[in-house]
């Protein structure tokens, strides 16, 4: 009888703990929102901005002739995948200047000596905060795109195209949240996102195929996370019949498919998740 009771404690204590984490997220989350609800021009100008992008890029490269850019019946659609992909990894790299200016006016110091079960609580709300505003800013571009002719995925796709923004959108979250805990000030975490945003995005396939870079630049690009957002994307536009077995894109080294290029950016959450898992316990000054 003892033995079972002593078995079942750890079970009740690892419930309880999940239970704290979960109002802990929660309330942190709602924090979140409440300042996009006080700011909503944030929201506004994240939706407008890609929309922009499509529209521009798109009509600049509108008569360039059919086939040149794959599958994609125009550039608009070839351009889509990356705008979406690309606007996801933008709000998420971002997504450590908060937590940084928390820090730099005192709110965080306040949190953390709070009992909090764990520090990734902080991480899990500014993921979920910032995944519900990329499925938004998603879904503007979708259907804005299906107004210039870009096309509109079926249900399964729009399902595929989101699981590809929530993985993308978790690594990246981390990432700028274990630099918003690393780097000393909120001009240094700029610089960082200054320097990192544009590099990777032209390093990518969200504004050319692989076949148009030259042989170095295909490496990188085929070693960026963003290109394994992009290219399932680009795929599920331009194939109203898709699988995870469907080959995506050809690397220099290997042929890549839908569910290699969802298995690496679940790979690359993993490891960036384990890489920021001491920067989230330092102790701040």
């Amino acid at each position: 009888m003892s033995n079972a009771i002593a078995t079942s404690q750890p079970t009740t204590t690892d419930r309880s703990k999940f239970s704290e984490f979960v109002q802990e997220t929660t309330a942190l989350t709602r924090r979140l929102f409440l300042q996009l609800q006080r700011r909503p021009s944030t929201l506004i100008a994240g939706i407008i901005q890609p929309l922009m992008w499509l529209f521009l890029f798109g009509a600049l490269f509108q008569n360039v002739p059919e086939g040149l850019f794959g599958d994609s019946t125009n550039y608009a659609q070839f351009l889509g995948a990356g705008v979406i992909a690309f606007t996801a990894f933008s709000g998420a790299l971002n997504a450590g200047l908060p937590v940084m200016f928390d820090r730099e006016f005192g709110f965080l110091n306040r949190l953390l000596v709070a009992p909090l079960t764990t520090r990734y609580a902080i991480v899990a709300a500014s993921a979920i905060f910032i995944i519900a505003l990329s499925l938004v800013q998603t879904a503007a571009i979708i259907l804005f795109g299906a107004l210039m002719g870009v096309g509109l995925p079926g249900i399964g796709g729009l399902g595929a195209i989101a699981a590809v923004v929530f993985l993308l959108v978790i690594g990246v979250t981390a990432l700028s949240l274990g630099l918003a805990f690393a780097l000393p000030g909120h001009v240094e975490l700029i610089a960082v996102i200054f320097v990192t945003n544009l590099p990777l995005l032209f390093a990518s396939t969200a504004l050319a195929p692989l076949s148009f870079m030259p042989g170095w630049l295909q490496i990188i690009a085929s070693l960026n996370p963003l290109s394994y957002a992009i290219e399932p994307i680009r795929y599920i536009y331009a194939h109203s019949s898709w699988s995870l077995g469907s080959i995506v894109f050809d690397a220099p080294f290997a042929s890549i498919s839908m569910g290699v290029a969802l298995g690496v950016l679940l790979l690359f959450d993993i490891v960036i998740l384990a890489l920021v898992r001491p920067l989230l316990g330092r102790r701040l000054a």
